[in-house]
């Protein structure tokens, strides 16, 4: 069997699928990829199931090499420098790697987390009905802590030799979409208006447990002490200083400050793909159109399928194209015997 052998790799970077449910209420957090639609998008360019497990890169630079074998892999999410052997790939399609060579990737650019999918899935003991990796707690497969130089990932045999990449819709630039509450009447309408119409950015401290925002002091009505109640991704808690935290993937499953709002979840990946210091709003909306943005969204994810087409191959062979004639049959200027066709007088 081919492996995938990390050859380098930056912090925030482990494995993660879909994440895992059903423990909540004994506080094992679900965890999983903080960008579902790309880690989607990575599995259906190299057949795998939709949320299966792949290699959740963060904004650093990163290197993986085949051995044993050739290994087909995508790349799906921030768009980043990459290359194999030196020959450019992009973002958005799956690419085969020979015996030996190696993808590099930089520096994701204008986004957070890029998701490298492997053909035929990565081998692993499910915990608790899945591969993600949670740090904190100590859980994930096949390694329980972020991924580092000198791991080793399974892949099976390639198949066919034909590379697909995907079309996706381009992403909004709009406001961030919450629903109000659960707690929002732990604060005042000069408040609630103050969170909605301020600007806001990510801490450079934040992490896939939360996104600590930058921006205006959100004060409470009654204290910032509530009884302690469920928390979901996307909640938006609001801490005793005033700063507004938005829980991510590896959230707690329970929290006792106010909420003040929640991500609608078609804006959660959205959202966690934001790089620290990037500046954007939060903009309400109802229940009903966060359930009939959430019905589009998991349209989406259902047609990534048909929305992968072939590559076409227009690589240049360098050494074929020296070695043909593309100019036809040379001539000399200075000797006619070479271009004239009929005999003068």
């Amino acid at each position: 069997m081919s492996k995938l052998v990390v050859s380098s790799i930056g912090p925030a970077s482990s494995v993660q699928d879909g994440g895992r449910f059903g423990a909540q209420r004994y506080g094992l957090t679900p965890s999983g990829a903080m960008d579902k639609l790309s880690l989607a998008a990575a599995n259906a360019l190299v057949g795998n199931a939709p949320l299966a497990a792949a290699i959740e890169i963060g904004p650093f630079g990163a290197a993986f090499t085949a051995k044993g074998g050739a290994v087909r892999v995508s790349l799906a999410g921030a768009p980043r420098p990459a290359d194999i052997a030196k020959r450019p790939v992009k973002v958005d399609t799956s690419m085969t790697l020979a015996d030996g060579e190696t993808l590099t990737l930089g520096f994701a650019r204008g986004a957070s987390f890029s998701y490298l999918a492997i053909e035929g899935g990565i081998a692993g003991e499910a915990v608790f009905g899945s591969l993600s990796v949670n740090a904190r707690a100590g859980l994930g497969s096949p390694y329980p802590r972020p991924l580092q130089t000198g791991d080793v990932l399974e892949a099976k045999s390639v198949g066919d030799v034909i590379e697909r990449r995907i079309e996706l819709p381009k992403p909004s630039t709009g406001p961030i979409r919450v629903v109000m509450g659960p707690q929002d009447d732990e604060f005042n309408d000069e408040m609630k208006a103050l969170f909605l119409d301020s600007e806001w950015k990510i801490s450079a401290t934040s992490d896939r447990m939360g996104y600590r925002l930058e921006g205006p002091a959100i004060r409470h009505i009654h204290g910032h002490n509530i009884v302690s109640d469920g928390t979901v991704d996307g909640s938006i808690q609001v801490t005793g200083s005033g700063g507004p935290i938005v829980l991510m993937s590896d959230r707690g499953t329970s929290g006792g400050y106010p909420k003040i709002a929640t991500v609608i979840t078609a804006d959660y990946g959205r959202l966690a793909q934001t790089p620290a210091g990037t500046a954007f709003r939060f903009a309400a909306v109802t229940m009903a159109e966060a359930q009939a943005e959430l019905r589009k969204f998991t349209d989406l994810l259902r047609s990534l399928a048909d929305r992968v087409s072939e590559v076409v191959n227009t690589d240049l062979n360098l050494d074929t194209l020296f070695s043909a004639n593309v100019a036809g049959t040379a001539v000399s200027a200075t000797d006619p015997a070479t271009w004239l066709t009929v005999t003068p007088d």
